[in-house]
């Protein structure tokens, strides 16, 4: 019986060191030589300190800044760990909300950040990603147009010009890439870098 079971046992073995040691470490290194920021996570310094993934999105409250998507993503409760609490771009449980057209808790949240859109820039529509979450809860970009509606609220708290705003979304707003896959977007993070620098010069 032993003599059957062996074979077995060494290509398990010997499979189990290709597949779950030497292919993940070759590809590990190989990925670390050919693209070693994206190997690292596409980390964004600003002064030497990581601040931020331009693969993750951020949370951003204040007027001076451009905002994402919102994120429904969850963590466990700290009073109670059988409830969940609201913990936006939390890569640790990434996902959406699982609330479907029906839902009212869904329809209560999409009226309620369209009228705080609609107050905050009257004569624009509102971008459907400004209010809609994204099957990660994670997206760290916006469109070009969800940025240029926000432009006269972040131009008004940083006290500058519309157009040098709209020169600055401009300048970050990234293509489809090869010029066919995907849409136009703005990495929220990197814009909001950018703005700071040219709020400091």
């Amino acid at each position: 019986m032993l003599r059957e079971i062996r074979p077995a046992i060494v290509l398990l073995l010997v499979l189990t060191a290709i597949t779950g040691l030497a292919y993940p470490l070759a590809m590990t290194g190989i990925a670390g030589a050919i693209f070693p920021a994206q190997a690292k996570g596409s980390l964004i310094e600003k002064d030497g300190k990581v601040v931020g993934s331009a693969l993750i999105g951020q949370e951003f409250k204040d007027d001076k800044y451009f905002h994402g998507r919102p994120s429904a993503t969850l963590a466990p409760d700290p009073n109670d760990s059988t409830k969940t609490v609201s913990a936006p771009y939390n890569a640790a449980n990434s996902g959406g909300s699982n609330l479907g057209p029906t839902s009212k808790a869904l329809a209560d949240r999409l009226k309620e950040d369209v009228d705080k859109l609609k107050a905050e820039n009257p004569n624009a529509a509102v971008p459907v990603d400004l209010v809609t979450t994204s099957a990660s809860g994670l997206d760290p970009d916006i469109s070009p147009e969800a940025a240029q509606f926000q432009v006269p609220r972040v131009a008004k708290a940083r006290n500058v010009s519309e157009d040098q705003l709209r020169q600055i979304v401009t300048s970050n707003t990234q293509g489809r890439l090869l010029g066919l896959l995907g849409e136009p977007r703005v990495n929220v993070l990197a814009l909001n870098l950018a703005l700071d620098r040219a709020s400091a010069k």
